[in-house]
């Protein structure tokens, strides 16, 4: 992918708005995250967590939900934002998320308040993904 710098910074600073506005009164693990769509929009989500832990909803897919309301499906770009100094990858139902709505060249970046970072691909998380080509095509 094509992700600029200046591109990735505005990614970065709105995940790291969405971290302050998570709800996590039961973890405290706060996460932000924010999506670049192929259009040049950043749409940013927060964890929402739930006293029934199995309802909580994580910043990845509440950022790619927040995309796909305001019309766009396809996404470049994924950057989550944690103040933890392990930096934090998605976890397997928010990759599998991903995987719907990025290519598999699409990067995802996880960084932190320390201003490290890393970057992997779509294919490099979950490779071998089940994917909407995987469904069996019914006429």
């Amino acid at each position: 992918m094509n992700i600029n710098q200046e591109q990735w910074q505005e990614q970065i600073d709105a995940a790291r708005i969405a971290y302050t506005r998570a709800y996590a009164p039961y973890s405290q693990f706060h996460v932000g995250a924010a999506a670049l769509t192929r259009k040049g929009h950043v749409v940013s989500g927060c964890n929402v967590e739930n006293a029934s832990y199995g309802l909580t909803v994580c910043a990845e897919r509440n950022c790619i939900a927040q995309a796909v309301i305001q019309g766009e499906r396809n996404i470049q770009s994924v950057v989550v934002y944690t103040e933890q100094e392990l930096l934090t990858p998605p976890c397997g139902a928010c990759r599998q998320v991903i995987v719907e709505f990025l290519p598999q060249d699409g990067e995802v970046m996880s960084t932190n308040h320390l201003g490290e970072s890393k970057i992997w691909t779509v294919s490099e998380l979950l490779p071998n993904a089940f994917t909407p080509k995987s469904l069996l095509e019914i006429e």
